[in-house]
């Protein structure tokens, strides 16, 4: 399993918005600090407003904050807001997509194994990711 480039976007953005809670941050500087494209930063944002992890603020002074503290928005949030639900085979989250789901021998392992990556996603909160960050992470 490989996280994406639109959710490694989405982490790094939200780790920003975590050491900034202070302010609403416009996507110009995220993209700048975060070194994300800003059009595909945009995106990004709209997925996170839609999951209920980031808000939006228009006008002229307008952009993005945190809708919920930090220590309540997991890694497994992030990834899900921007990927879906996580699953290395898709009969995992839909039995209908294989003919097999029910006698598969390996199908209860797919099963077992995306219910403990999500468990270890869902330990990692950005309070805690952000305690441990390098200076030149968030652009500081």
């Amino acid at each position: 399993m490989q996280i994406t480039r639109e959710t490694d976007y989405a982490i790094r953005c939200v780790l920003y918005l975590t050491s900034r809670t202070d302010r609403v941050i416009m996507v110009d500087e995220i993209a700048r600090e975060m070194a994300t494209p800003k059009s595909f930063l945009s995106k990004i944002l709209q997925k996170l407003v839609k999951a209920d992890i980031a808000r939006s603020f228009r006008g002229v002074k307008g952009g993005f904050q945190l809708n919920r503290e930090p220590r309540d928005i997991t890694l497994l949030d992030v990834i899900e807001a921007v990927e879906g639900a996580i699953a290395l085979n898709t009969c995992v989250l839909d039995t209908s997509a294989c003919g097999f789901s029910g006698t598969c021998a390996v199908h209860p392992v797919w099963v077992r194994l995306r219910g403990e990556v999500n468990e270890l996603l869902a330990r990692h909160n950005f309070a805690d990711i952000a305690r441990d960050i390098r200076p030149d992470e968030t652009g500081s």
